[in-house]
Formats: structure tokens, C-alpha cells, sequence
């Protein structure tokens, strides 16, 4: 979805990323407490302020260290648009939606 000029005046947000040892697969942090991992960026949760999401960020990197479970730990930009969390740059929307050759695949196949 591409943002319009009414999004750029919405709040930038920010995910947790990374990518699951076992199988590669992009995950993203849960909300709530403890460091639990959800598939869909629906599912994620969002910091409004810069503090927690680095706070959020360096508890992610340690646990995903230190149990081994994932790579390539991240926070990214998001707006909510009509809805929908979008993320700003084209590198994590095309993370949260699965390959861009076949629209049948991936995580934008079951929705």
C-alpha cells in the first residue's frame, strides 16, 4: 500500500524484526510481557516512544543470543494507514508479506 500525503502527517511507530533459525522464518516481536515472537506483523507490537522500542530492542538481541533462536535483530518504522500497519521502507513490507514474484505465497497469500 502505498502511503498517500494524509499518512505522512500520522505517527511513525517502530516493530521489532528478525529471522527464526529453524526455518528463516521473519518474525516479529510480541506485545505484552515477556519476549514471546509472532509470524504477522498484525500481530506485533508497537512502540510510540523511541525509549521503549530501544529497551524492547536490547532485551530482543540478548534472548535471541543467548537461546540461539534468531538472527538479525531489528527495529524498523511503521505508520498505521486506514487501518493497516505499513511499514516505510519497502525492505520490511516485502519481510511482512512474503515473496514479491508470486502473490499466492508467502504471508500475503492467506489473507
Amino acid at each position: 500500500m502505498a502511503l498517500n500525503d494524509k499518512s505522512r502527517n500520522e505517527a511513525v511507530l517502530k516493530a521489532i524484526t528478525a529471522n527464526r533459525l529453524r526455518d528463516g522464518e521473519v518474525i516479529f516481536l510480541a506485545p505484552g510481557p515477556g519476549l514471546g515472537w509472532v509470524e504477522r506483523l498484525d500481530d506485533a507490537a508497537l512502540f510510540e516512544d523511541a525509549a521503549a522500542a530501544d529497551t524492547a530492542l536490547a532485551a530482543a538481541k540478548a534472548q535471541a543470543e543467548g537461546e540461539q533462536f534468531a538472527v538479525d535483530v531489528y527495529a524498523f518504522d511503521l505508520r498505521v494507514v486506514d487501518g493497516q500497519r505499513v511499514p516505510v521502507k519497502t525492505r520490511e513490507r516485502i519481510r511482512a508479506l512474503g515473496p514479491t514474484v508470486r502473490i499466492d505465497l508467502g504471508k500475503q497469500a492467506a489473507a
